[in-house]
């Protein structure tokens, strides 16, 4: 039996830009993405390990200003999950005066899903349509999220500053953020097809905070 070759030790700060590194010495240039996309994309490569998310990922054009904005603006960040919430530390958006709420709990949003028969991820969203003018909405796990969201735009809805879309999974996950692209009057960055999660969406406003905290 062979031992496991390891890396030497690293310190928790340098773990991270070394695990960057490795990226970008497996990703060479020309890269499918530069500058500030490619620093979004590397940290949704380094949450995941997955490198074929290169093939999926799409930012609109105006995605990342918008987004490095809101959060210099103090926006609300709302999340579809607890997981997402969580994975947004507040060391990188308290700075900016920015918040960051999942309704998907709060008790009138319960007992609306269970009235009308729909998913607590679309009760929270037309709990949160009041407020989401200029905020960041982070989906990561929820189709139905996304698409009452897209219904919210559709109708004339105040417009969020940006959509981070990537509800992950097999029942309308791909179909959801193919309505997402379809539109053009949101910047969005989003992950094509039924990859995405909490985690990735959760890494993508953690990347927009730390571009927002260094421009």
């Amino acid at each position: 039996m062979t031992k496991t070759e390891l890396q030497p030790f690293f310190s928790p700060s340098n773990i991270e830009q070394r695990s960057f590194e490795i990226i970008d010495s497996e990703v060479p240039e020309p890269r499918p993405f530069v500058n500030n996309e490619w620093v979004i994309a590397r940290r949704l490569i380094h949450t995941t390990a997955d490198f074929d998310l290169l093939n999926h990922i799409i930012f609109h054009p105006e995605a990342i200003e918008a987004g490095v904005n809101a959060i210099k603006s103090g926006c609300t960040i709302f999340t579809d999950t607890e997981m997402a919430r969580s994975g947004i530390p507040v060391r990188r958006t308290e700075p900016f005066g920015c918040t960051t709420q999942c309704l998907l709990n709060r008790p009138d949003v319960v007992q609306k899903a269970q009235e009308t028969g729909s998913t607590r991820a679309q009760a929270a969203m037309d709990a949160a349509t009041p407020e989401i003018g200029g905020s960041i909405m982070a989906i990561g796990n929820a189709p139905t999220a996304l698409i009452r969201l897209m219904q919210h735009l559709e109708n004339g809805g105040t417009a969020p500053a940006l959509i981070v879309g990537m509800p992950v999974g097999f029942v309308n996950a791909a179909e959801s953020k193919e309505i997402l692209l379809a539109q053009s009057t949101v910047p969005y960055i989003t992950i094509r097809g039924r990859k995405g999660g909490s985690p990735l969406a959760a890494a993508a406003v953690n990347a927009l905070a730390i571009l927002a905290a260094t421009s």
